[in-house]
């Protein structure tokens, strides 16, 4: 899902003249578009498939960095703690 600045780049213009191609080519390619106005980002457009799948990741790796970050802060419980406050005894 790497942007190609030579394809995925377009003015905010673009957008309103022709909409459904700008949707078809997210959709298409995979790859966000970046929307500009006066030469600056202002917008993403990204398919929502790819968008649902990005936020799904970052929560992942978020949780892990959290486990990591409790791991080393020593906030652990044991097997049998874990059992106790799952239910699962």
């Amino acid at each position: 899902m790497q942007t190609k600045f030579s394809e995925d780049v377009i003015p905010l213009s673009d957008l309103k003249v022709n909409p459904g191609k700008v949707v078809s080519r997210v959709n298409d390619t995979h790859r966000p578009i970046l929307l500009t106005s006066r030469g600056r980002g202002v917008a993403v457009v990204q398919c929502l498939d790819d968008y649902e799948k990005t936020v799904e990741e970052l929560r992942f790796i978020k949780a892990v960095a959290q486990g990591l970050a409790d791991l080393r802060e020593g906030n652990t419980v044991t097997l049998a703690e874990a059992k106790k406050i799952l239910g699962a005894e």
